[in-house]
């Protein structure tokens, strides 16, 4: 626990030496119109750039925060749509047996105003079914609570400082009684990449979200990714994956820590259309026992 703890806090740290060690890739005289010309709203001060990829073919090819934990690094681009859907199956027997349906998993991207900026709404069902002890079986369907957030990509990759993007979000309590929050929780996300050679990427993110508990505390929970990617083929990807969450301030005793580790595979039938899989397994007493989905994704 000690040493998680500790991988959390040092990416925390990570992002802030980031930050303080970017700066702004307008000079100091243009006007605030060339703020929304730029792609990143920051540079790194060695002045690389580490992408290789045409231009143009890069702002077609879809990037896709499915199906994996840890969302991409990159915004949509100005003026394009990215629609993103799925289902994921999961079971639990932390407490008699649980069975849950997830989907259609919305997110909807919208670029907006400049590269460096990303709406983002997204909204989601619930269905589980729980098995007590007893024999007993407990039914909870809905909605759950609409998602909102902007992107903010940060800086490009040069050398080995990463592809960055910050995301501001929040839940709002639109959901069903049995699974909203019933309060607004807001959060945010860190996420960051780098492409290694033709075959292999490594990303992360790092965030931070207020939560609710079982008894109706509030909490912040503290999630921490980091992803492998494979280019297999031109089209066909796969990835590995570990997170974990880390409550802090929870009142409810079965609010803890939770570890899984996941891995999958997109297949991109055209630049602008993906098609994935997942699966993955909890890695401790308190995390969900196994899941398995599926989703797509389309860039207009």
């Amino acid at each position: 626990m000690k040493l998680a703890r500790d991988f959390v806090i040092g990416s925390w740290l990570f992002l802030i030496a980031g930050v303080l060690s970017a700066q702004s890739d307008a000079a100091p005289d243009t006007g605030l119109s060339s703020w929304f010309q730029k792609k990143t709203l920051f540079s790194w001060k060695t002045g690389e750039n580490g992408a290789d990829k045409d231009e143009a073919d890069e702002e077609d090819e879809i990037v896709t925060d499915r199906p994996d934990f840890t969302e991409s690094s990159t915004n949509v681009g100005k003026g394009r749509v990215q629609l993103e859907m799925g289902y994921t199956y999961s079971q639990n027997r932390d407490q008699g047996v649980q069975n849950a349906h997830s989907y259609p998993e919305i997110l909807l991207r919208v670029g907006m105003f400049a590269d460096w900026f990303e709406l983002r709404i997204g909204q989601n069902m619930s269905n589980s079914r729980a098995f007590g002890a007893d024999g007993g079986a407990f039914n909870t369907i809905g909605g759950e609570d609409m998602y909102l957030g902007i992107g903010l990509a940060l800086t490009e990759q040069a050398g080995i400082l990463p592809e960055s993007r910050l995301i501001v979000q929040a839940t709002v309590p639109t959901g069903s009684d049995s699974l909203s929050a019933n309060r607004m929780l807001p959060g945010l996300n860190y996420t960051y990449s780098w492409v290694l050679n033709d075959f292999l990427s490594l990303a992360g993110s790092t965030q931070g979200n207020a939560s609710v508990d079982a008894d109706g505390f509030n909490y912040v929970e503290y999630a921490q990714s980091l992803s492998v990617g494979y280019s297999l083929t031109e089209k066909l990807g796969a990835f590995t994956e570990f997170f974990a969450f880390f409550p802090h301030g929870a009142q409810a005793a079965d609010t803890t820590a939770e570890y899984y580790f996941n891995g999958g595979f997109t297949y991109r039938f055209t630049p602008t259309f993906q098609f994935d899989i997942r699966s993955g397994v909890g890695l401790n007493r308190h995390a969900e026992d196994f899941f398995l989905g599926s989703g797509f994704a389309i860039k207009f």
